[in-house]
């Protein structure tokens, strides 16, 4: 009988022993970074997978660790096709078994992935794809966005350059980001005259015949003639709109919004020139954003660009969703706890609208400088346009 009984002791102790590492072996909380890593936008997703990571370790503390549950980040490259995105986020939620997706980094990946997850039931949080039909007409119950909309640039360009005697023509992608883009624009414009929409693919290298339409609908109109360029991926349309010198010739002066720095080199041929951006690493004057702008001069000896600032504002915003659930990753647990969360990102505060999951965030009006300091166009903040300025449509049909 005593050594029965001490048989049933050690066998106890044994067992609260390990206890401990019990806790420890809790499954990881796996997430699937899907972005461009190769085709025109790899630049972007470069940004973006840095900014995510770095994200988690500023929202972790550097432990990769959320309520106890280790964080886990599989990496996939969609290639900028739409396919190979929808397939990669089906292997994602069926054979990776992920808690969470991020990504992807182009509008029409984008929406080829977004029944995939209503199909898995599975959030898909979108960074940095703009597309505005993304949480519109496209929309289902799990997709959030941290990446600003068509909308929201619409809207910050329409209150930095919506002017009587403005006429503009459109130079935009051909494509869901450039059409949604252009269709928003249309929208927020309520003063200044649309002329003409030009479209072109992305990867074009040659824009001289679409710049030639602008110039012959512009040259002969009344009023402050403008080239509006809503452009994503490489190559970029303003080297050779800096070559055309299109503002001595004819007038016509160029407005565009933010983008990655090396594509921001050419606007130093364009001092002066105004718009709206989503992120400039020496605008926001924040916390979360100090430490990012301080942390990546230390790890990559250069400043946090566009992109980057958004892959950290998805990191930060699935960390907060985590601690807000305790660590569970049931979908519907998840949604619950993120539908109307805040969460402080490089931008400052963002929120996810209730109705639709699109985070609410700040803009900014800039003027370009041109600083022999820095090899891009410099832009200085105008001033901050609110997020509760800009009234941004529901487009869903929830």
């Amino acid at each position: 009988m005593q050594r029965r009984f001490s048989l049933i002791v050690l066998s106890a102790v044994i067992s609260l022993a390990a206890l401990p590492s019990l806790a420890q072996t809790k499954a990881p909380v796996k997430i699937a970074l899907i972005a461009s890593k190769t085709g025109p936008l790899e630049a972007y997703a470069k940004q973006s997978i840095v900014g995510f990571n770095m994200g988690l370790a500023y929202a972790t503390n550097g432990t990769m660790t959320v309520a106890g549950r280790k964080i886990e980040v599989i990496e996939k490259d969609d290639q900028g096709k739409p396919d190979v995105g929808k397939a990669a986020l089906a292997a994602a939620y069926a054979d990776d078994k992920v808690d969470i997706a991020v990504g992807p980094t182009a509008s029409p990946v984008a929406l080829a992935m977004l029944p995939v997850a209503e199909e898995y039931k599975k959030i898909l949080l979108v960074e940095p794809a703009v597309a505005d039909s993304i949480t519109g007409e496209k929309w289902n119950k799990y997709i959030f966005r941290t990446g600003r909309n068509s909308s929201q640039d619409a809207a910050a360009n329409a209150a930095a350059l919506d002017q009587a005697d403005h006429v503009i023509a459109i130079l935009a992608n051909d494509n869901a980001f450039g059409r949604d883009g252009v269709k928003a624009s249309k929208e927020f414009t309520k003063k200044a005259k649309i002329v003409h929409e030009e479209y072109l693919p992305v990867g074009t290298t040659d824009f001289t015949a679409g710049l030639q339409r602008i110039i012959d609908r512009l040259k002969d109109q009344p009023g402050q003639k403008f080239l509006a360029v809503t452009w994503s991926g490489s190559p970029t349309p303003f080297p050779k709109i800096a070559d055309l010198d299109l503002e001595k010739r004819y007038g016509i002066k160029l407005a565009t919004g933010g983008n990655i720095l090396p594509a921001m080199v050419a606007y130093k041929n364009f001092p002066g020139m105004e718009g709206a951006l989503y992120y400039y690493f020496g605008i926001p004057k924040n916390p979360v954003n100090e430490w990012l702008v301080a942390n990546h001069y230390s790890r990559y000896k250069n400043p946090p660009d566009f992109f980057t600032a958004g892959g950290m504002s998805a990191a930060i915003a699935v960390v907060e969703a985590l601690k807000k659930t305790a660590g569970q990753t049931n979908t519907d647990t998840l949604i619950a706890a993120m539908e109307g969360m805040s969460f402080e990102t490089p931008k400052g505060k963002m929120t996810f609208r209730k109705e639709d999951h699109q985070a609410m965030q700040d803009m900014y009006h800039f003027r370009i400088k041109n600083d022999p300091a820095f090899p891009w166009g410099v832009p200085e903040l105008v001033r901050v346009i609110p997020a509760s300025e800009m009234q941004i449509p529901i487009r869903n049909k929830r």
